[in-house]
Parts: structure tokens; sequence; C-alpha cells
């Protein structure tokens, strides 16, 4: 391959990840993607192409509609909640995220919902909401007519706009809120966790089988903080705690021993936590330990230490 080509393929291989990613959830499986891409470019005839990224964005956006198919299947025998594979973002891996829009799009919360569509609306909803395409330039990409593709993004829409939620904390609110749930969880204070928590309030745990989780979410105020008072200060007992922006929002990840061992997404409505999402399953944490090792001093102590507060870092 000409020197040349490989320079267009790799000024493109952020933007293939960030839509790969989208697209099926999955951070490893975006880089195996990229790699296929890279294999049908090098056995392309770059002369006929008339545009690169188009014509890259419509080999990626294939190959994940055909991962998708067998992913459904894996993922209805997954054992508990599944959640996307979390990713540090402040590093431009998923590309630009100045916006709440750009923000919201590779949320957790939203790369959840996208669960619920088929492999073309779900294509069809990334190209449109993520990366800006016409109707035009979807209905190519999947071959397709323009008019289906606009029918594909409008049921897509309305499919995950039925439970999308957007909320904006501010991050010293947030890190409020936070630092006061971390305290009361690893305190046991069932009271001061109540306070936190909407009525409604969900916790979804991924680990998948291969970590210490719940099978189904837990909803409900008084609910989940049993479930936190219960096991969470047993459970991260030693695990140092600091905050990352992931997936386009500050989230609590945990080490021990200089291993990650869990990523905590809190979401905020108006002044209290509306929904946690853990993921602990260590294959899903593969990607996001490369990308950044342990901090050398941790943002908050051992959680073993919170329940002292005499011990607690600025008290």
């Amino acid at each position: 391959m000409a020197d040349g080509s490989l320079v267009e393929f790799e000024g493109q291989r952020g933007r293939m990840f960030g839509l790969a990613y989208r697209m099926l959830g999955s951070a490893e499986e975006a880089e195996d993607v990229v790699q296929d891409a890279y294999i049908r470019w090098a056995g392309a005839d770059h002369a006929a192409i008339r545009s690169v990224p188009a014509w890259l964005a419509k080999v990626v956006t294939n190959i994940c509609l055909n991962r998708l198919a067998s992913a459904r299947t894996r993922r209805e025998r997954y054992v508990g909640p599944w959640l996307p594979e979390p990713v540090l973002t402040s590093d431009g891996t998923l590309g630009p995220l100045d916006s709440a829009e750009q923000r919201d799009a590779v949320s957790l919360a939203l790369l959840t919902l996208l669960e619920r569509l088929t492999p073309t609306e779900r294509a069809a909803f990334v190209l449109r909401e993520a990366f800006g395409y016409g109707h035009r330039e979807i209905a190519a990409a999947l071959d397709v007519s323009p008019a289906n593709a606009r029918q594909l993004h409008r049921r897509a829409s309305l499919r995950v706009g039925e439970d999308r939620a957007r909320f904006t904390a501010d991050p010293a609110q947030w890190r409020r809120l936070v630092d006061r749930f971390l305290r009361a969880a690893g305190e046991g204070d069932i009271g001061g966790l109540e306070e936190l928590l909407t009525d409604d309030v969900v916790s979804w745990s991924d680990g998948g089988g291969r970590a210490t989780a719940g099978r189904r979410p837990v909803v409900g105020r008084a609910r989940v903080a049993r479930l936190l008072t219960g096991g969470f200060g047993k459970y991260l007992d030693g695990v140092e705690i600091s905050v990352a922006e992931v997936n386009g929002a500050p989230a609590i990840t945990g080490h021990r021993g200089g291993r990650l061992v869990g990523v905590l997404v809190v979401e905020i409505a108006g002044d209290r936590i509306s929904a946690l999402r853990s993921v602990l399953n260590p294959e899903k944490l593969r990607f996001l330990s490369g990308q950044s090792s342990p901090p050398p001093h941790p943002a908050h102590p051992p959680l073993s230490q919170l329940s002292h507060p005499g011990r607690h870092a600025g008290s």
C-alpha cells in the first residue's frame, strides 16, 4: 500500500473508531472493526473512491451491522444487566465533546437505550445524531432509499426518546453530591443515602458473571440505599477512589493494588442522584485500563477510611 493511502486511512481512524464504538457499545470490538476496515481498504481500488470518509464510513457501518446480529444473541445470554464498555473521553478518544448533545451521544445511558433498536435503526440514528449525516448519505451507507433512511431515523428517535432523559449537572454540584454519597455508603448511613436519591432511582451493575454484581436492576430509593449499605463498603474496602471523565461525564473509578476494578457512573437529576451504572466485569474494563494508569494520589481515601470521619481527607 502506498504511503499516501496509509496516511488517508490513519487520518480517519479516530472517526471510524468513534462510529464503531457507538454502534457496538464495545471499545475492543470497535478496534477490531477498524482493523477489518483496514484490510478492506488495503484491497480496494483507491482511484475509484470519490470520498474516502464516506467510503470508510460505509465499510465500518456494514461491518458493525454484521457484528450486531451475533452480538444480540450473545447479550441475550449475558449474565445480569448488560452495560456498554466505559471509555475515558478527556483525551479525545471519541472525538470532540464540546456540547451537552455531544456528551449525551456517548453516555452509557444513551448507548444502553440504543440496544433496543434494530441494527439498521441504530446505524441511522448514530450516523445522523453523532456524525450529522444527511438522509441521502445515510441511505448510501445502508444501501436503502432516502425515504427509508428517514423512516429508520424517525423510528429510532421515537424508540429512544421514550425513556431518554437529559440532565446536565454542574461539575461542582456533581462532586458535592458524590462526596456525600461516598461518605454515606462507606458509613452504612441508609437515611443519608435516601436523602440523596430520587424516588425512582435505578441501580444497574454489570459483572457479566465474572465479578460480584446484582443480576437485576434495583429500583427505588429504599431498595437502592439498602443495596449500597449492604455491600458497597465491604466490596470496595481498600479501593482507591478517583474521578475521571468517562463517556463524556464525570465518573468514579476504583483501583485495588494498581488494578482497575470498577467504574461507577452517577447520574444527577436536579439535586439528587437518579441512576447508578456500575461496570465491574474485568473484560469490559480492559480498554479503559489501557488508556491510563491509576492516579498516584487518589481523589478519595480507601472506602475503609470513610467510616471514620476523623480520618477523611480534609476533615
